[in-house]
């Protein structure tokens, strides 16, 4: 207890009542409430007028909106504030207000839920709806809404993969969803060829995307599950984004073992992960992963950059170097079999 200090119930009412806020920024984005007040409608009627809402359901809204950060208010005008502006305003090239659609889909929230049965069970309880079902709905959603928050991870691989920028590249995107990894490494290497991986249902998402991008002519579609259909072999570079924390360790590393027969002898393993300190509390957004997986999957975690290290050497990757991403949960591992 700090000196001087008493115990409040603060820190348990503001954590029990944490999905008020989530609620108040979903309405706000469904509505466009950030949009329309960057396109200058800034007092409750403005914004009800521009919203097609009730200017008393607005005035509330904002007024929490202002309280928890997003808004700022003078008299009876409200702002945006600077992350707000940046990242929930639509016609911003760095909105990323879709994520909404996708952490708090039915099947998220579902394993939330069920958190006590899963702390239980040391893990979610599959069913046919579950996420890692090659059939849930949910992947596509992921993929349609989550391509914005990547694109700066995507970029940050790109630059560092290190190649001549005429080489041309063969290049595997393992559970690519929205494809935006493999697509900017298309953008950025104009001979590159992508393959991408990834469900029948997700598969059009990433396809839609390369075709928006221009390097549709560079995409390639191999439809599947990354444990069981043939990628083929002679891979300059291999992605794996996102992918791993879903699955135990046994699993990883067989699926890791697939990814080194087909990778050239000098090729590279890129692998995109959440990876807490070994003291597994920190950093807070890498450390706080591991609760997501624990009500979204049977056995998924966050893995400490040791225990991601230990199974790519199982695997075949002696030449493992971590690579954090300032101002980013997640991080890069670049993985070489020699």
């Amino acid at each position: 207890m700090l000196e001087g200090k008493s115990p409040t119930p603060e820190r348990f009412w503001q954590v029990l009542t944490g999905f008020q806020m989530t609620a108040a920024l979903k309405a706000a984005i469904d509505i466009e409430v950030f949009t329309k007040i960057a396109d200058g409608n800034t007092t409750a009627g403005a914004i009800a007028g521009a919203t097609g809402s009730a200017e008393r359901g607005i005035r509330i809204l904002c007024d929490t909106l202002t309280v928890i950060g997003f808004l700022t208010k003078q008299g009876n005008a409200y702002s945006l504030a600077d992350d707000a502006a940046l990242f929930l305003v639509k016609h911003s090239p760095a909105y990323i207000g879709s994520m909404a659609d996708f952490i708090l889909a039915p099947q998220q929230k579902m394993g939330f839920e069920n958190l006590t049965e899963s702390v239980r069970n040391g893990g979610a309880v599959p069913d046919e709806n579950h996420s890692l079902s090659p059939d849930s709905p949910m992947w596509a959603t992921f993929a349609r809404s989550m391509a914005g928050m990547m694109i700066p991870s995507a970029q940050k691989m790109a630059n560092e993969l290190g190649f001549e920028k005429d080489a041309p590249i063969k290049v595997l995107d393992i559970a690519a969803g929205h494809g935006m990894f493999g697509i900017t490494v298309a953008q950025h290497y104009p001979n590159a060829q992508i393959y991408a991986v990834d469900w029948k249902i997700v598969l059009p998402v990433a396809q839609e995307n390369a075709e928006k991008f221009g390097v549709a002519d560079r995409f390639h579609k191999i439809e599947g599950s990354a444990f069981d259909v043939d990628y083929g072999d002679g891979y300059d570079v291999i992605l794996v984004t996102n992918f791993l924390h879903h699955f135990d360790v046994q699993t990883c590393e067989t699926f890791l073992r697939r990814c080194c027969a087909a990778l050239k002898d000098d090729g590279k393993l890129l692998t995109l992960e959440f990876v807490p300190n070994d003291d597994r509390v920190s950093p807070p957004g890498e450390a706080l992963f591991s609760l997501i997986m624990l009500a979204a999957t049977p056995a998924g975690d966050a893995y400490t950059f040791a225990e991601l290290d230990t199974m790519l050497r199982n695997a075949g990757f002696p030449n493992n170097e971590h690579r954090p991403m300032p101002g980013m949960p997640q991080h890069w591992i670049a993985s070489r079999k020699y």
